[in-house]
C-alpha cells in the first residue's frame, strides 16, 4: 500500500502529470488524424507548467500554507523532545556529510538542533527509514547531529518510520505526555500536526525550510519562470494530496489500520562513522 501510494502521488505531481498529458498531445498528432485534439493536449502541457513556474501563481499556491505556523519563539515552558521529521537523503562518499541530506532534511535538523540548544536536558529525536539505502534518514541526520557536536547521549532514532503517519504513533510511545516541539517543513507543518494529534500528542509547531515570498523586488527574478517556482507548485499540490489522503484513510480504513509500533535506536556507533564523513 505505501508504495503504491507513492507511485500514485508522484506520478500525479504537476511535472509528471503535464509531462504526460503532452506526450499524449504528441501521440495524438503523429499517429492519429486529430491534430485539434493533439494540439489542446500540448497547449494545455506547456501552459501549465508556465504557469506553475511563474512566482506570483506559485507563491500565491504555497504562501498561505506555510502561514498557517508561526515559526518557534522561544518560552519559559519546559520541552523536553525536540523531534525532526524525515525528508530524504543520499549514500555517497563522495560528498560531506551535510550534502548527503536533502534541502528540506539539513534545513529541518538545522533548526531541529537550534531549539535543542535552548533547553538543557531535553532529547533530540530523528526519524525516517532507509527508503531503499542500507542506512537510515534517522541515523544519516545524527551523523550530521554529532558532526555539530550535538551530545550522542540526547539523540533518539526512529528508523522504520515511512511517513508522518508512523513517524506521529511511534513519537507518542516514546514522548508520552512531556512537552514536544515538532519541526518539519512550513508547507507540511499543519499535515504533521494532524497526524500527531491523532497519536495524542500536542506538539508546539516550529515550522522551517520556508519557500514561498512576497518579499522579492527584482523584477527578472520574480516574473522570469524558474524551476524553484515550480518546485513552490509541487510543494503545495503534494502537501493537497497528502490532505485528500489523510480523509480518505480516516474515512475508509482508519478502524482497520494496526496502529506502528515504536523502535528506538540509540547512537552507540555513529560518533566515528561521523567524523570520517565529513
Amino acid at each position: 500500500m505505501f508504495e503504491l501510494k507513492k507511485l500514485l502521488s508522484t506520478l500525479l505531481m504537476p511535472l509528471p502529470a503535464l509531462l504526460i498529458i503532452g506526450f499524449i498531445g504528441l501521440y495524438l498528432l503523429w499517429f492519429t488524424r486529430r491534430k485539434g485534439l493533439a494540439g489542446g493536449f500540448i497547449t494545455a502541457s506547456l501552459l501549465g507548467i508556465l504557469l506553475l513556474s511563474f512566482q506570483p501563481i506559485s507563491t500565491s499556491l504555497l504562501r498561505p500554507l506555510e502561514k498557517q505556523n508561526a515559526p518557534f519563539i522561544p518560552h519559559s515552558t519546559p520541552v523536553n523532545y525536540v523531534m525532526v521529521l524525515g525528508a530524504g537523503h543520499v549514500i555517497d562518499n563522495a560528498f560531506p556529510i551535510t550534502s548527503q541530506l536533502s534541502r528540506a532534511a539539513l534545513m529541518r535538523l538545522v533548526e531541529g538542533i537550534r531549539i535543542y540548544r535552548m533547553y538543557p536536558g531535553s532529547k533530540l529525536i530523528l526519524s525516517g527509514y532507509g527508503g531503499g539505502s542500507d542506512i537510515s534518514h534517522a541515523r544519516m541526520m545524527a551523523k550530521v547531529a554529532l558532526a555539530l557536536d550535538v551530545n550522542k547521549a540526547d539523540i533518539l532514532l526512529l528508523e522504520t518510520a515511512k511517513d508522518t503517519w508512523e513517524e506521529a504513533f511511534q513519537a507518542a510511545s516514546v514522548v508520552g505526555d512531556k512537552n514536544l516541539v515538532l519541526v518539519t517543513s512550513a508547507s507540511h507543518m499543519s499535515r504533521a500536526l494532524y497526524e500527531f494529534h491523532q497519536a495524542g500528542l500536542n506538539p508546539i509547531p516550529a515550522p522551517t525550510n520556508f519557500l514561498a515570498s512576497n518579499k522579492i523586488e527584482q523584477p527578472w527574478v520574480r516574473y522570469a519562470p524558474s524551476s524553484k517556482y515550480l518546485e513552490q507548485s509541487e510543494r503545495y499540490w503534494h502537501e493537497r494530496m497528502g490532505q485528500i489522503w489523510q480523509r480518505l484513510r480516516d474515512a475508509l480504513v482508519q478502524e482497520h489500520v494496526e496502529k506502528p509500533q515504536s523502535a528506538v535506536s540509540d547512537v552507540h556507533d555513529l560518533e566515528q562513522d561521523s567524523k570520517t564523513a565529513q
